[in-house]
């Protein structure tokens, strides 16, 4: 017989390898072949594949989280609580071998499901649009970067723009660029919608964002840019999602996924945008484009400030498009100085966040700082989507910079008679000689960028660093020690160490360990870690059950990963999982960021190592920290 079983609790610490090892140990005794998947923090382990599933005679799920079971359907499957994985691994396989035990079937949902609590603290719209950024901007940067090399090195300059030949290589490449852009809308949509509603949501959410691109669906050159992708994804998510809990027959639900929810989701959101939401919006840009041609001669200034906030407002977007259109129109009627201004504004905001980055890295996450870099250099080439990512995740705070910036840079373009012959920005029109008064140019550009820069670091808070309640500086990330953990003496030592805890509760023993760390330099406070671990305390008890606890926290007060271990040999009421008092105390302390992932592996391996009865009694015999090392030492 071949058991399969997958184990996992909120935290994905010590519980779901301690079941795991205990399932593995009872299959083991009671000669089945099991194996056993474990999804712990640092992420799915020993894989269950599809071939070991369709081997397998039942499927054991030790899991106090959400966990997939679609590829299961068919199977007998058990679905119980990681504590019964730890505490009756041997009545689970038996009852898979007595053979009572249901087939998984879709529609069915267990207790765990029904009761799974919904603590999701981040705000889910915020959530669903940042999975849609993510997946967009690989799209926007290869895109961008491709576009930009094809101009600088196979690009020509002509009356009629930078023009890259027909049969040169560099045409398929700026191809290739273009390709990447067409895309970039699409996907933001549809995986937004998917975020909502999972996989149904994916069709209705491109096809959403395809539409809000191409305002050809609805009578407009410019179409409703990355903003109207946002709005179609949201809504093919939801109209998805609200479609998925209409009740249907069963013989219907197996083809809801696929047919159903796809077609008339895509249906209603395409139908929408063409005569609901794209329509009116084309008017609104076509209103636009004539109020800028009127303003032209009557006042140039305002003109510029219009023109300016208009290009950085929704970078490559809608009003950017409006923008661009009427400078080429102007073009073509021989008057270059509006293109002039559209140019420097052009390339503002992307160049503005990028060095933005590079001038305050303490305002930026590590991501951020690398998106700045494909941002300035896009910018360089005016291409404005290189500071989308940064204003779809702070646009209170990016998007008026950017616009201030642009504004500043095409007024002073305005008032320095800056020319451009092309319908492009950036400087790469100036260094091709497609620009008048190029020196006025790069001022104005360079102005501006440095009012977008120095205004969005202004009004940024720094994401590395903060204030701890006692009025101490936290340690930014990148300050973080990196260390190389193979075991577990790598982040611990005989100084963390306490043979006879003195503390009679387990506030007490929490306490003691506490300030053991911070005796040893490895925390900025303690009220602050105190609070994480007493945080944790409160989800569930770290009482692992057979003597052990092993209380965790990560706290930005943590300088670096550690483990304090004590030993309470009269026992200390932990509230553990069997009812036995602590005695065996291991409390790991984690920097909240940039911790990396190894210590978990730690944490697996000690909660592995503690299932072991003769280890247990091994340590509780150590006289000195000094024997307590040698003992721990094995953990590896």
């Amino acid at each position: 017989m071949k058991i399969l079983a997958v184990t996992a609790c909120p935290v994905g610490i010590a519980h779901t390898y301690m079941a795991a090892e205990n399932l593995q140990k009872a299959g083991e005794e009671l000669g089945v072949d099991i194996k056993v998947e474990t999804q712990g923090s640092i992420g799915v382990e020993n894989a269950l594949t599809d071939q070991d599933i369709a081997e397998a005679d039942g499927i054991i799920i030790a899991a106090d989280k959400e966990v997939s079971k679609d590829r299961f359907v068919g199977k007998k499957v058990i679905v119980t609580g990681v504590q019964d994985g730890i505490r009756k691994p041997k009545e689970l396989i038996e009852k898979i071998q007595s053979g009572d035990v249901p087939l998984y079937r879709p529609d069915l949902k267990s207790a765990e499901e029904i009761k799974q609590k919904s603590k999701q603290k981040e705000n889910p719209i915020y959530k669903h649009l940042m999975n849609g950024v993510s997946y967009m901007v690989p799209f926007i940067v290869v895109g961008g970067l491709l576009i930009a090399l094809a101009l600088t090195l196979g690009g020509q300059q002509t009356p009629g723009g930078i023009v890259i030949p027909e049969d040169s290589i560099w045409k398929q490449i700026e191809t290739l660029g273009a390709t990447s852009f067409m895309f970039m809308i699409p996907i933001l949509a549809g995986f937004i919608a998917v975020s909502i509603a999972d996989r149904p949501g994916l069709v209705p959410g491109m096809i959403g964002g395809y539409i809000a691109a191409n305002g050809s669906f609805y009578g407009s050159e410019a179409g409703a840019g990355f903003i109207g992708g946002i709005i179609a994804g949201f809504l093919a998510g939801y109209l998805a999602l609200a479609i998925k809990k209409i009740k249907v027959p069963k013989a219907v639900q197996p083809v809801m996924p696929i047919i159903f929810i796809p077609i008339f989701s895509s249906v209603i959101v395409g139908l929408l945008f063409i005569f609901v939401i794209g329509a009116p919006v084309a008017q609104i840009f076509e209103g636009l484009t004539s109020m800028l041609a009127g303003m032209q001669g009557a006042s140039s200034i305002l003109l510029a400030v219009i023109l300016g906030a208009m290009i950085a407002v929704d970078m490559g977007g809608p009003f950017n498009k409006v923008a661009f259109l009427f400078g080429s129109a102007m073009i073509a009627e021989g008057n270059y100085e509006i293109m002039g201004p559209i140019a420097v504004a052009i390339c503002i905001p992307p160049i503005g966040m990028g060095l933005a980055t590079l001038m305050n890295k303490k305002k930026y996450l590590p991501n951020e700082r690398e998106a700045g870099k494909a941002s300035f250099t896009m910018g360089l080439f005016g291409i404005t989507e290189g500071a989308i990512p940064f204003a779809a995740q702070d646009p209170l705070r990016v998007i008026p910079s950017i616009v201030a910036g642009s504004v500043v840079g095409s007024v002073i373009a305005m008032l320095g008679n800056v020319g451009d012959k092309v319908a492009h920005g950036g400087p790469i029109v100036a260094v091709l000689g497609a620009v008048d008064h190029v020196v006025m140019f790069f001022i104005a550009a360079i102005v501006g960028v440095l009012v977008t820069a120095f205004m969005v670091n202004f009004l940024k808070k720094d994401v590395e660093s903060a204030t701890s309640s006692n009025g101490k500086v936290e340690r930014a990330p990148e300050e973080v020690e990196e260390l190389e953990i193979n075991k577990l003496v790598d982040i611990t030592s005989a100084d963390l160490i306490h043979i006879n805890l003195a503390g009679t509760t387990r506030n007490d023993v929490i306490d003691e360990l506490i300030e053991t760390f911070d005796s040893q330099g490895i925390l900025d406070s303690k009220e602050a870690f105190k609070q994480a671990i007493l945080n944790r305390e409160a989800q569930s008890s770290t009482g692992l059950g057979m003597n052990i606890a092993i209380p965790h926290g990560k706290s930005k007060a943590v300088k670096r990963p550690a483990v304090a271990f004590g030993i309470k040999r009269e026992g200390v009421d932990w509230s553990s999982l069997d009812g036995t008092d602590a005695k065996l105390i291991f409390m790991i302390a984690v920097p909240e960021e940039n911790a990396g992932d190894a210590h978990l592996k730690i944490l697996q391996m000690l909660s592995r190592k503690l299932m072991d009865k003769e280890f247990r009694n091994q340590l509780l015999k150590v006289a000195s920290k000094n024997e307590a090392m040698a003992v721990l030492e094995e953990i590896k």
